[in-house]
């Protein structure tokens, strides 16, 4: 309740700053990016997402001739982003994903009005995958506008394999993330799998590395003992995104059974440091890791209910997985750099700002 209080309230504060300062279009004007009041920083996508772009495109609050949003971190106010559209500033917007009821059950509906009215005003939208932008047209209503794909990126220097040989021990499969109650699924289907590979003879250890509730890890460290795996499951806590490199190379393979992830940065940075993939086949997961890079377990398509890979599942992908480890790293870390280079992303969103800037039309 609080929280939802104080985003109202900084949705206020931002929109009638914004529009004590809002000018008029110019074809004169350079290159000036508001975010829409958007935060930078580590914890979470569009926290990532705006530090990563205000590097090349800093933050303009006076004078702006640009306005960038990002559709899970929207701090205007429909008023105010149609008072920019009146004024002929071109707005871009980074749409990732929906509400629906299978993750959001109450207000789903409302929040997917508000989420709207950014979308169908934009000048240009980036969908961060082709799930996203069916989703997109499916919740928010089918749009006219200019628009494209353009999926998340890393730092393919920074996450990059190990360049010595994986040495002799257990198979570390990792998973990351923020884990809340509702998306505490996420765990327990991990635990089944690895305790099923584990009963199949594979050496399999399950390492769990992000923010985790601590309702959900007491619920797992028992459901871990009650496997008999207790002493092949660790948590190692939350990590910058200065460790974020070495958690990756840490591991053999990445693990997500999230439902319907979107676009997960999480997934790029681990291909980009040379680990297969294994992950339910749902969301935008699919287009990321294509055929080579890792192994889809197939679920059924679902918005009301979050549909999970079962242990044996889990525990069958493990195993083509280490069957074909060497070749899938190899096919991950080429993939993530050849698509997924946070250069192309950064070069991309700078060409159609020059582009919107000049003359308010973009081409491929």
């Amino acid at each position: 309740m609080a929280g939802g209080f104080a985003r109202t309230a900084y949705r206020f504060v931002n929109g009638a700053a914004t529009l004590a300062v809002l000018g008029a279009a110019s074809a004169h004007l350079p290159t000036r990016v508001f975010y829409g009041g958007a935060r930078s920083g580590d914890g979470g996508g569009p926290l990532v997402k705006a530090r990563l772009l205000k590097q090349h495109f800093p933050d303009t609050r006076f004078g702006f001739s640009l306005v960038y949003l990002l559709s899970n971190a929207l701090y205007l106010p429909d008023a105010v982003v149609s008072a920019i559209r009146a004024r002929g500033i071109p707005i871009v917007l980074n749409q990732n994903g929906v509400f629906y009821s299978a993750w959001y059950p109450e207000g789903w509906e409302r929040e997917n009005r508000r989420m709207a009215a950014a979308y169908h005003q934009a000048n240009h939208v980036f969908w961060q995958s082709e799930f996203c932008r069916r989703c997109a047209d499916k919740f928010l209503g089918a749009r006219p506008g200019a628009g494209e794909v353009l999926y998340n990126a890393a730092d393919t220097v920074r996450f990059r394999p190990n360049v010595e040989p994986r040495k002799s021990g257990p198979f570390v499969v990792l998973v990351t993330g923020k884990i809340a109650p509702d998306t505490a699924y996420r765990l327990l289907s991990s635990l089944d799998g690895v305790a099923e590979a584990r009963r199949g003879g594979l050496d399999a250890v399950l390492r769990i590395a992000g923010t985790v509730a601590g309702s959900v890890e007491t619920e797992m460290r028992a459901k871990a003992a009650a496997l008999g795996i207790e002493d092949a499951v660790s948590f190692t806590g939350p990590y910058s995104s200065l460790d974020a490199p070495d958690i990756y190379r840490s591991a053999d393979a990445y693990l997500i059974t999230k439902h319907n992830d979107p676009c997960p940065n999480v997934v790029i940075e681990a291909m980009a440091s040379g680990l297969p993939v294994l992950y339910s086949a749902s969301g935008g997961v699919p287009e990321l890791v294509g055929a080579e890079a890792g192994i889809g377990l197939p679920v059924e398509e679902s918005f009301e209910r979050a549909v999970v890979p079962d242990g044996r599942a889990i525990a069958e992908g493990l195993s083509q997985i280490t069957a074909r480890r060497e070749g899938m790293a190899v096919a991950a870390r080429a993939r993530a750099v050849e698509r997924f280079g946070l250069e192309n992303w950064i070069a991309r969103h700078g060409a159609v700002f020059e582009q919107l800037v000049r003359d308010g039309s973009v081409t491929a």
